[in-house]
């Protein structure tokens, strides 16, 4: 089985100890967030559990934590970093960009290249944040991880009623923009050693030289763990994305970056009660467990196909 920890927050930023605590007490608890009274139970044992996945900006608090680090180090591991070009006045919490590029290479080191990917998303363009400043500064970091990871992932930026919301300047990025910086992203990703993976973007780039197949495919996992895996199905978040994302663990309105283009926050309020909320004792991310609660035992186990 995969655990994913990055579609809906940033656990390994704001919430590492939580995890280490779950790892060490052998299970975590998921709330489902359109059913809040039925709680899901995961078995945490490196025995079924074939892969966790981590999705984050700031991989930092778990780098630096030896315990928490020796207690994966019994899981395989796939991260992807988000690193993009983008200030304060966007992404308001995000460490600062030479750190995050450091953060990158040391798990490089750590793990190997082919179990860390880059993102670079999405992409959003405006008065500051032109096609020729996305062009520099994509190079930029891609010289700086070069040999870190074989991976970079785009995206352009999707107005969902979340990002409306909380990002209202922001517009679509058109064909022929996608198509400009797409070109010079595969060139430049290339050029380092990297793939350029468009994430849920159709097949405009493949033209380029883009690999279009997905950016967290069952193919992209089971090369991270040196294993075919045999899943039972797949489930995506919408239908351009082929991505396998089964099995999160986190919870929504919970990410303290406060990103403005994101969509797993509904408001920075909320976030902020949400965070309150958060014990590192308890086995749910966000708030403790009620009388009221049903929980389920998740049927589990490993998806390794053995050679």
């Amino acid at each position: 089985m995969i655990i994913q920890t990055g579609q809906r927050t940033d656990i390994p930023a704001f919430y590492s100890q939580w995890l280490l605590n779950r790892l060490k007490e052998g299970f975590v608890m998921v709330r489902n967030p359109f059913y809040p009274e039925s709680v899901s139970r995961y078995e945490l044992n490196p025995n079924i559990i074939d892969l966790i996945t981590f999705c984050t900006k700031n991989p930092l608090p778990v780098l630096q934590n030896e315990e928490l680090w020796q207690e994966l180090s019994a899981y395989n591991q796939w991260w992807y970093v988000t690193l993009t070009p983008y200030g304060k006045e966007i992404e308001p919490n995000v460490p600062g960009k030479a750190d995050v590029a450091e953060e990158i290479i040391e798990l490089g080191k750590r793990l190997g290249a082919e179990k860390v990917g880059w993102r670079y998303d999405p992409i959003f363009i405006s008065e500051k944040y032109t096609i020729p400043y996305h062009l520099k500064a994509f190079e930029n970091i891609a010289r700086r991880l070069c040999g870190a990871t074989k991976m970079a992932v785009i995206s352009f930026i999707d107005l969902f009623p979340k990002v409306r919301r909380n990002f209202p300047e922001a517009r679509e990025v058109t064909k022929e923009e996608r198509l400009i910086l797409g070109k010079a992203f595969v060139e430049i990703a290339a050029k380092y050693g990297m793939t350029l993976r468009p994430c849920a973007e159709g097949t405009d780039l493949e033209q380029f030289g883009a690999d279009c197949s997905g950016c967290q495919t069952v193919a992209v996992l089971e090369n991270a763990i040196g294993h075919k895996l045999k899943i039972p199905k797949k489930n995506s978040a919408r239908k351009e994305c082929t991505c396998f994302l089964n099995g999160d663990i986190g919870a929504y309105n919970s990410c303290g970056h406060l990103c403005r283009y994101c969509y797993a926050n509904a408001s920075a309020e909320l976030v902020r009660e949400n965070m309150k909320a958060h014990n590192p004792a308890s086995p749910l991310l966000i708030g403790e467990l009620q009388e009221t609660d049903k929980v389920f035992n998740t049927p589990q186990k490993s998806w390794i196909v053995e050679n």
